[in-house]
């Protein structure tokens, strides 16, 4: 377990706020954080210790955690893979708040926020989001750096494939499976397989784009 340890945010936005209130919650002492610049709005006080992408300011915090705090996917990806080339952990971060079976299983970096709900033997993948009030039933299989937008439905055995964008309310119908990088719009209802990558909104969900 990492109670109790120091740790750095990497990227400082209106998300990072969310993940910082969990980490503290978890007892993790927030050291600072890394971006391109400091940031103009920091209600939280939190120090700028320098940018991911300087090695010498990669060095400064060695022996640290680190937790990319960033809510685009591609970009959380690639921060990912690069800290942990250089020797950094990453841990979960579950929030108290949320309700996450025993039997499920959630890998490193992924965030679950409160009010989420994760039932029996559903898999989180690396560095995936599941947002506030969220809801991933019964043995679904969520892939790599997803985000699952706050109060999103999955049913039971639905698959989400990696990069994937799941938006706010929207329904994923039981068994359904859904490829890599697509985004599903806010509010859609998902009753069928997704296979193409591209843009799917409404009620049923269709490629837009």
């Amino acid at each position: 377990m990492f109670f109790k340890k120091g740790i750095v945010l990497v990227g400082y936005s209106g998300h990072s706020l969310v993940v910082a209130d969990i980490l503290t919650h978890l007892g993790y002492k927030i050291k600072g954080y890394l971006d391109k610049e400091p940031v103009l709005n920091n209600p939280l006080g939190i120090p700028y210790l320098g940018f991911e992408g300087n090695e010498e300011d990669l060095r400064k915090i060695t022996g640290l955690l680190v937790f990319p705090s960033i809510g685009d996917n591609k970009i959380r990806q690639k921060v990912t893979k690069k800290l942990i080339s250089r020797g950094f952990s990453v841990p979960i971060a579950i929030s108290p708040k949320a309700n996450v079976s025993k039997y499920s299983n959630v890998e490193m970096g992924t965030l679950i926020c409160q009010g989420a709900c994760i039932n029996a033997f559903a898999k989180i993948s690396q560095g995936t989001i599941i947002n506030t009030g969220a809801i991933v039933e019964h043995e679904c299989n969520i892939g790599s750096f997803v985000h699952i937008a706050p109060g999103a439905v999955l049913a039971g055995n639905v698959n989400i494939g990696d990069g994937c964008f799941v938006g706010a309310n929207s329904v994923i119908k039981q068994g359904v499976q859904i490829g890599h990088n697509v985004i599903i719009g806010a509010g859609s209802v998902v009753i069928n397989n997704i296979s193409d990558v591209g843009i799917y909104a409404g009620n049923p969900a269709r490629k837009i784009k």
